[in-house]
């Protein structure tokens, strides 16, 4: 890099290809480079990787990486490359002699970043390599995997607290995008970064639209109309909380037309790298898994992240959503929640074998997702205040706030509903209790004499749906429970009291009917390009696919959307004025300038 050493600003600028620092970046820059800890809390696509990478690049010796993602590893690296950036990774998918090589290589000098997995870098062997080398600092990513309150822990990480002991002059880096205040705590308590700088830079995404709907029954045909309506042609991840039900949901998606891939821990490994490869490197793929596999992907260009299922917590949520929209550009977080997810999540904390003091943990984060699907003002500013961050607006872009849902005075209709769970014994589940207040001739209803019974027939003012939506809230709010005996009978809890006697007032959301939305032939991002400008759009992406391909590597590594986007506003004419579009380093001018500036001649 020449012999003065470059300021952090140079190195962004020549090897990154940004102009200038997002706040608080530069300040964390500043505090490693001049050889301070720090603990930073920045959102997913905030720019987080570039807080440890310039001053791995500004310090003499090699920056160390920990990252407990081994699929992510190889992305990151390979899009350091694309950079010039000389940087490898050690992990249990090399093989002997490549291992070797990257061990000799730290030897010689030539490399500025080394990514390791946690177990990895706990061997003695690798800490006896690590003490013979000149070392920048120490980063350690996804620092929540430390927390045992969190949704990610990984008990390798508790051990990092050697870092400090072993090497008491080297500055050290956390960072995370999850961590509610008592996760904060314990990172810098475990992690012995009680003297770090804290950077806390708020946890909203303002470009993603969150959007949650009630199931009604048909979620399958809901996620197809909401794709092919909204996001036709662009990637998406979708959740489920089965393994059975990610291959159904992935083979229905693709006997549909779409280009839809089963991924979870079941698959042999070879089918789920493939898996993954794909969605990286072609268009519009769309990544169907399960909920708790943690998928190490970094792709910018992800448009949507739907849930058929309901997380267990705020924090797995914000994480699993916060993989959309990665680039800044518009995406959707959108999810379908019913009756069933309650019941079963329900079942599943109370039958659960944790310690007390966890499962009241484990209660109080599903309290607060449950709180998040049924809020009727801005979900944003519920979501942001949950991680102890105040919106003072509400933010215009979530359902809520473009479609306000209709609220109405449950106050008579939910006593009609917790009675006839008095009154039928507290022994049966929803379906049951609905067709006694519908007034069903019902062999099982008359075997137990509940035709008999007051509440039997009383329910006429609502439709099937409409009660089992309102047996929902009512669980959601925590007026009825569900058995432990996974029957999903429903009990009167403590807190139904003054509603059944009239004592308190309560309101709702009412059922909202489907929308119909124009279909729409082409994607979000694509939605923001002028008509007249569609065939360059096309033409850029083409370019952008064939150089990818030609090296194997994903196409958001040449140049992400936003790139080519301010490309088509800029219309640069040569290599000097392509240098000033955003995320064209020096070293990606060299390699791809001149077969851009083709594209924006033609």
């Amino acid at each position: 890099m020449g012999s003065a050493a470059p300021t952090p600003l140079q190195i962004l600028e020549e090897v990154f290809g940004y102009e200038a620092f997002r706040p608080p970046q530069d300040e964390v820059i500043d505090q490693l480079v001049g050889g301070g800890d720090a603990l930073v809390l920045m959102p997913t696509g905030g720019g987080k990787s570039l807080c440890y990478q310039i001053p791995a690049l500004a310090r003499s010796g090699v920056a160390v990486v920990v990252s407990p993602l081994i699929a992510l590893m190889q992305d990151q690296v390979d899009a350091l490359h694309q950079n010039g950036v000389r940087a490898a990774f050690l992990n249990s998918t090399l093989g002997r002699d490549e291992v070797r090589a990257v061990e000799e290589a730290l030897h010689r000098g030539e490399l500025d970043l080394l990514y390791i997995a946690p177990e990895r870098l706990l061997l003695p062997r690798t800490l006896a390599l690590l003490e013979q080398l000149g070392l920048a600092l120490f980063a350690i990513d996804e620092a929540h995997c430390v927390s045992q309150w969190g949704h990610d822990f990984r008990p390798e990480y508790v051990q990092l607290s050697l870092l400090p002991q072993r090497f008491p002059h080297v500055p050290r880096i956390a960072l995370t995008a999850t961590a509610d205040e008592a996760t904060r705590a314990e990172i810098i308590e475990r992690l012995e970064l009680a003297q770090a700088r804290h950077f806390i830079c708020g946890f909203d995404r303002p470009n993603i639209r969150y959007r949650i709907a009630e199931s009604r029954g048909n979620a399958r045909e809901q996620l197809l109309r909401f794709i092919r309506d909204e996001h036709p042609g662009e990637a998406g991840i979708v959740y489920c909380l089965s393994r059975k039900r990610v291959e159904e949901i992935a083979a229905w998606l693709a006997r549909q037309g779409l280009s839809a891939l089963p991924y979870h821990a079941g698959l042999p490994a070879e089918q789920r790298q493939m898996h993954q490869q794909r969605f990286l490197r072609e268009e519009g793929v769309i990544i169907v898994a399960t909920i708790a596999f943690g998928m190490g992907i970094d792709k910018p260009d992800v448009r949507f992240v739907a849930h058929l299922n309901l997380p267990k917590s705020l924090e797995a949520y914000y994480q699993e959503t916060g993989r959309a929209g990665r680039d800044g550009l518009p995406a959707d977080a959108w999810m379908l929640y019913g009756l069933q997810d309650v019941i079963t999540l329900r079942q599943m904390q109370a039958g659960s074998t944790a310690p007390e003091h966890i499962k009241r943990i484990e209660h109080h984060k599903l309290d607060a997702m449950l709180g998040l699907c049924e809020v009727t003002h801005c979900r944003r500013q519920a979501l942001l205040r949950y991680f102890g961050d105040e919106l003072e607006q509400p933010c215009g872009n979530c359902d809520t706030c473009l479609e306000p849902p209709e609220t109405w005075d449950a106050s008579v209709a939910a006593q009609k509903a917790l009675s006839c769970v008095y009154r039928t014994g507290q022994r049966f589940g929803v379906s049951y209790l609905v067709d006694v207040l519908l007034g069903k001739e019902d062999a099982r209803i008359q075997r137990f004499g509940h035709d008999r019974i007051s509440t039997f027939g009383i329910g006429d003012e609502l439709k099937q749906n409409e009660w089992r939506d309102l047996y929902r809230q009512l669980i959601a709010h925590g007026l009825l429970t569900v058995d432990l005996q996974g029957h999903g009978a429903l009990r009167l809890s403590e807190a139904s009291r003054p509603v059944l006697r009239g004592e308190q007032r309560l309101h709702l959301r009412r059922l909202r009917s489907p929308v119909k939305r124009e279909g729409r032939s082409r994607g979000k991002v694509a939605q923001s390009v002028d008509q007249a400008d569609q065939g360059l759009w096309e033409a850029l992406r083409e370019c952008r696919q064939r150089l990818a391909a030609e090296q194997g590597i994903p196409a958001y590594m040449i140049f992400h959307d936003a790139t080519l986007l301010e490309m088509i506003e800029l219309r640069p004419n040569n290599l000097q004025e392509l240098a000033t579009v955003s995320g064209v380093g020096q070293r990606k001018l060299e390699a791809y300038g001149e077969a851009f500036l083709e594209v924006l001649r033609d």
